[in-house]
């Protein structure tokens, strides 16, 4: 949902960006040339449609409803793309401590890529789940996964998160396709 709202706000911009450019483009070009035409937008033919219509026309009060629906699409999408950091006790009053799920993440992966037999692994983290999936080549999911599921376990402990993800291990072997 980030991505969604970093590039509509990036789209937004632009758009405003354009439209301030186009409108300093028509104000200049009727100062340098006040008896012509507009430059590229027809703003008189605009102006008399638009002065033609009423508040209470039903042009108007679509309008009104699209635009009422818009704003609170974006709304929830700003909502909904808060603030994902994990966070962590806190060492004094009024201190607050926080990391990112990635760093989390980047963590339990260096400790699980240690372990013996583990050839690979892959973590994604979140303030409420950490999910590993590793592979092996050597055991199977039976044996690795609660020495990972420890592993995680322990390390967890070790980190002052504030509150604890559960943990999910996944073990790929091909030892366990036979």
């Amino acid at each position: 949902m980030r991505l969604f709202v970093r590039l509509l706000s990036t789209l937004l911009g632009l758009a405003f960006a354009g439209a301030g450019i186009l409108l300093a483009l028509e104000v200049g070009w009727h100062w340098w040339r006040p008896g012509s035409g507009p430059l590229l937008v027809p703003w008189p033919r605009w102006q008399a449609e638009l002065a033609a219509l009423g508040w209470d026309a039903y042009t108007v009060r679509v309008g009104a409803v699209v635009l009422a629906v818009a704003g609170l699409v974006l709304l929830l999408c700003a909502l909904a793309a808060g603030n994902r950091a994990v966070r962590l006790t806190d060492p004094a009053d009024e201190v607050s401590v926080s990391t990112s799920p990635r760093s989390l993440a980047r963590l339990v992966g260096l400790v699980v890529r240690a372990q013996d037999n583990v050839a690979g692994a892959t973590v994604t983290a979140s303030a409420r789940r950490v999910r590993v999936r590793a592979t092996s080549r050597l055991e199977t999911e039976g044996e690795l996964r609660p020495r990972l599921l420890e592993t995680v376990a322990t390390l967890l402990d070790d980190v002052p998160l504030a509150r604890r993800p559960k943990v999910s291990v996944v073990v790929d072997s091909p030892k366990d396709r036979r």
